[in-house]
């Protein structure tokens, strides 16, 4: 063999060797999850879209609290936001948008396009599965505009950390994202150990009540629901989860035959939350009326008086700051020593600057 082909030999084995290398490195980057690019980011929002920037978005539009609520736990600085809803209106809590465009009234309702495209955002973050958003229909209206709508909820228990995770990429605050993650791992620890010895059957049967209604049958949040994870992981059996989607009409007499030891309602419709105080006593009232339902004095849940209605802050990113609220709801025995309270202070105080007013749930008080 010449001194030619033994060169040769050696250059196509290095050229192997560093080929072989690259598939390595190539497959190890994809297996890890990896959402970075060689001069880029890449995040994979809750529709299933994958989103490319050159750097981290400086001009973006929300519509949902929830959404600035996440901006705010991962520190990010909110003057990138160029355009909010409606839902902002308590400056008490959102200073930082009193000047801010509006561009539609609310987080459910129509967007004003003119107003949109007059704060040129580069992002509009909007829910991505809620049912009451057409998330396809508007990205085909922005797509063609340059602005990038990414679908997130921030209201699914399952995917919080993941959707958190998207914003940390966005915005290059893992390690804000990574402390946040301990602070719900502690949490949740907690009241996993509270709840361990709790067998199944001593579980309490929960019935949770979603736009509740005196004159129809009632809507009821079922399998998909975020309540029903929180009710689970805070030691109830949502009797409904069975039921497909998030949310379903049952009749009276499905609720009395389950015969439900807690009845629980969502408090969206309420004056409850952070700076609302119930002034009205709508939710008694409201209580009162539902234990009058036929055949409802002989429900577990009225005889005993447990019934309960949260605010719209359990159902969001705060969540995991409020499970133990619940949990010490449905097992008061276990939780009797702990300042749940407390949670909910330091979420407000921590993530928010804000000392935490406001009624944020609401006992029944029975006659």
């Amino acid at each position: 063999m010449n001194m030619f082909s033994k060169r040769n030999i050696a250059l196509f084995q290095a050229l192997m060797i560093i080929l072989f290398s690259f598939g390595i490195w190539y497959t190890s980057s994809m297996d890890s999850g990896d959402e970075t690019f060689e001069g880029g980011i890449e995040v994979l929002d809750s529709n299933g879209i994958t989103h490319t920037f050159e750097s981290s978005p400086t001009r973006i539009a929300i519509t949902n609290t929830y959404a600035a609520t996440v901006l705010r736990m991962l520190d990010v600085n909110l003057s990138v936001v160029s355009g909010v809803s409606g839902d902002f209106y308590d400056d008490t809590i959102w200073p930082e948008f009193v000047d801010t465009p509006k561009i539609q009234q609310s987080a459910h309702s129509e967007i004003d396009f003119e107003a949109l495209l007059d704060v040129n955002p580069d992002v509009y973050i909007v829910f991505a599965t809620n049912g009451m958003v057409d998330t396809n229909a508007i990205r085909e209206k922005l797509d063609p505009v340059g602005i990038k709508v990414l679908g997130l909820d921030f209201y699914k228990y399952d995917y919080l950390r993941t959707e958190i995770n998207v914003l940390a990429t966005m915005f290059d605050k893992q390690d804000e994202a990574d402390a946040l993650f301990e602070e719900f791992d502690a949490i949740e620890l907690e009241v996993e150990n509270r709840i361990s010895a709790v067998n199944e059957s001593e579980r309490p049967k929960v019935v949770m009540e979603h736009h509740a209604s005196l004159t129809r049958d009632p809507v009821v949040l079922t399998g998909t629901s975020q309540w029903t994870d929180l009710i689970e992981k805070a030691g109830g059996d949502n009797v409904f989860k069975h039921l497909p989607g998030h949310t379903t009409h049952v009749d009276m007499e499905a609720i009395l035959d389950v015969n439900p030891d807690v009845l629980m309602f969502d408090g969206i419709t309420f004056d409850l939350g952070f700076n609302s105080y119930d002034d009205s006593n709508k939710c008694q009232t409201h209580m009162q009326f539902i234990s009058e339902r036929p055949g409802f004095d002989e429900v577990q849940a009225v005889m005993d008086e447990r019934m309960l209605i949260f605010s719209g802050e359990f159902a969001g990113p705060m969540m995991i700051f409020g499970l133990p609220t619940i949990a010490q709801y449905l097992h008061p025995n276990l939780f009797s020593d702990l300042d749940t309270e407390a949670y909910l202070v330091d979420y407000f105080e921590t993530y928010h600057g804000q000392t935490k007013i406001g009624k944020f749930t609401c006992a029944f008080e029975g006659d």
